[in-house]
């Protein structure tokens, strides 16, 4: 069993504390390492890897639609040289089902919960450490067996998973039909167990080190919002994950050792078993659904915490709303966990249950729109400071209240029998994720950049990268919106049967077009990331100006242990901008003591 992390005395005196247990070699300091914010930047360079994987795997989606039955570029003729370099029409539900796997449980969850959670956390609490630094290794070494998995699906004998990343029953358990085949489903279902073995270390960790490890003075209502966004989606892991779980094992035992959980009859080509089964498979949708529902809130909710961090840097001014907000994330993780059945809708469910989930649905609108008042309400009146990390966090606002409100046409149930399963959806999901998440996450990778390696991003080539994501990010994910209303349906590999498959043909080359624009922009991050760790301004311990606890370690990178010989005193709240007694830049340090006797019992 890993202990907890030693040295975490709360602001008492600890010899040596800096360098306590810190290994000495390579491997031990930067490959094994037990120490959080190496672990966060081993998440963060593994997600610009998948990253461009997921996007590749896009980009041969888009092809597809926009040029169907065409030879692929490049890598066509490597790829299938016996159809002339022509995609097959059975590998087309392999990119779709393999692009979402990869964007969702290694690039999105691991970018803003692995990395910004492993680097920030114990930073913005005044820990040394998380509570148990091996299970945090742990977590990420998890990762690369789930990609390893991903990966080798695609070299089996019948490819990699083709059943959507949903993997509905009865299509992803039939592999007895023909032993051997569809082995790349088993594959994609022993990854996503590594994934959420991961996830589970991760949100055990960061639980435990929230609730235990705070150091002198943080009480709860003085953490910033990226912490608290981060307990809440920790605590949404916790309880959703084994759901999850269970439901891949059933899944695989299904598929390899002839049970029937997801099965009603049974389904081998040669029938030599018919009438062996007993299963339902509406009960992989429930249970499937019953975590991937709240996972749209893991992957949304760290963004929001550190969209609330970077707009209230950036306005110099108090987060509008404070308690309100976080018992907003509070309710939006709440509500998240009844409303799974609105993707069911077509399933045939009991009218009076249809209803239910579509109210509970709608009820979610009610916190989301309060933390989008109460950023406006920060933004009111402020000096915005035009930063990139601003930038990518209006930016999110903006992408996320029209994911928010697409998202609104699906809660009712007569809408969604219509536009269920057409690219509406897909426009949907990209707006929360992409435009939302991934926007959050540049946002945060640049604001915390200084922080992790004491250099700052170029601010110019960082203003060109947003401009362009912004413009192809629209431009790719709007027009989804207008092909969905028209009943386009996606997962499908030939356009041709649609009856005005004509016209959408030009909106969808249009639309690879910007995909690729898009993809080729992040070169711009990557550079700008890579160039900047040598090149890059060198910054003092608080480039920013903010006053929440990460900023104020001794030193500007800090060393294994954070803080040196004794953790810092907490006096205040992490967003005083523009209070009374403020240096002249408008800020006091969550450091600083108070200045009047009203302060100290507040």
């Amino acid at each position: 069993m890993t202990t907890a992390s030693p040295a975490l005395d709360h602001g008492h005196a600890s010899p040596h504390a800096d360098d306590h247990g810190h290994p000495r070699t390579f491997i031990g300091k930067y490959i094994f390492s037990r120490d959080h914010k190496v672990i966060g930047i081993q998440f963060l360079i593994t997600v610009f890897f998948t990253l461009a994987l997921g996007g590749l795997l896009a980009l041969g989606v888009r092809w597809q639609l926009a040029y169907p039955w065409k030879p692929f570029p490049i890598l066509g003729e490597l790829l299938w040289p016996e159809s002339g370099g022509v995609m097959p029409a059975e590998f087309y539900p392999m990119l779709t089902t393999m692009h979402a796997s990869v964007m969702i449980f290694l690039v999105v969850i691991p970018a803003l919960t692995g990395a910004f959670g492993n680097f920030v956390i114990p930073l913005q609490i005044g820990a040394r450490d998380m509570a148990f630094p091996t299970m945090n290794m742990l977590s990420y070494w998890f990762m690369w067996p789930a990609l390893a998995f991903f990966g080798m699906s695609f070299f089996v004998e019948g490819g990699a998973a083709a059943s959507g990343w949903t993997s509905y029953a009865p299509l992803s358990t039939v592999s007895q039909a023909a032993p051997g085949s569809m082995a790349g489903q088993t594959y994609w279902l022993y990854g996503l167990l590594c994934v959420g073995i991961s996830s589970l270390l991760g949100s055990i960790n960061y639980i435990t080190t929230i609730v235990k490890l705070r150091t002198k003075g943080m009480k709860f209502f003085r953490m910033p919002m990226t912490t608290w966004s981060l307990f809440i989606t920790a605590i949404l892991q916790a309880f959703a994950l084994p759901v999850l779980t269970a439901a891949l094992i059933f899944q695989v035992l299904d598929r390899e050792m002839g049970t029937a959980f997801f099965l009603p009859t049974d389904l081998s080509i040669n029938n030599e078993s018919a009438g062996i089964g007993g299963g339902h498979p509406l009960l992989w949708q429930h249970m499937f659904w019953f975590y991937s529902h709240p996972a749209v809130y893991i992957m949304i909710l760290p963004a929001m915490g550190v969209v609330s961090d970077i707009l209230c840097t950036f306005a110099r001014k108090p987060l509008f709303g404070y308690k309100p907000m976080v018992l907003a994330i509070c309710g939006i993780a709440g509500l998240g966990f009844i409303v799974w059945g609105h993707h069911m809708f077509q399933s045939g469910m009991n009218p009076a249950l249809g209803m239910t989930f579509m109210t509970s649905t709608m009820l979610i609108a009610l916190p989301s729109a309060v933390k989008t008042f109460n950023w406006l309400g920060t933004l009111w009146g402020s000096k915005i400071q035009w930063t990139t990390p601003m930038l990518n966090a209006l930016s999110f606002v903006s992408m996320f209240v029209i994911g928010g409100l697409s998202g609104l046409f699906m809660a009712a149930t007569t809408v969604d029998i219509f536009i269920h399963d057409t690219y509406f959806i897909v426009a949907h999901i990209h707006y929360v994720l992409f435009g939302g998440s991934l926007f959050g996450f540049f946002g945060g990778l640049y604001y915390w950049f200084p922080k992790m390696f004491g250099r700052q991003m170029s601010e110019f080539w960082g203003k060109v990268h947003f401009l362009g994501s912004f413009i192809f990010f629209n431009l790719v994910f709007f027009p989804m919106h207008i092909l969905g209303m028209g009943g386009f349906p996606r997962r499908y590999a030939d356009p041709y049967w649609f009856d005005t498959w004509k016209e959408t043909l030009g909106m969808n080359r249009m639309m690879t077009v910007c995909a690729i624009f898009l993809g080729l922009w992040q070169i711009i991050l990557v550079l700008n990331f890579v160039l900047s760790l040598f090149m890059g301004r060198k910054t003092d311990g608080n480039p920013w100006r903010s006053n929440s606890l990460e900023w104020m370690t001794p030193k500007v990178t800090p060393g294994h242990g954070n803080w040196g010989e004794k953790t810092p005193e907490v006096f205040r709240g992490p967003f005083e901008y523009g209070a009374p007694g403020c240096e002249d830049d408008g800020y006091l340090p969550q450091t600083a003591p108070p200045v009047s006797a009203s302060e100290s019992h507040g």
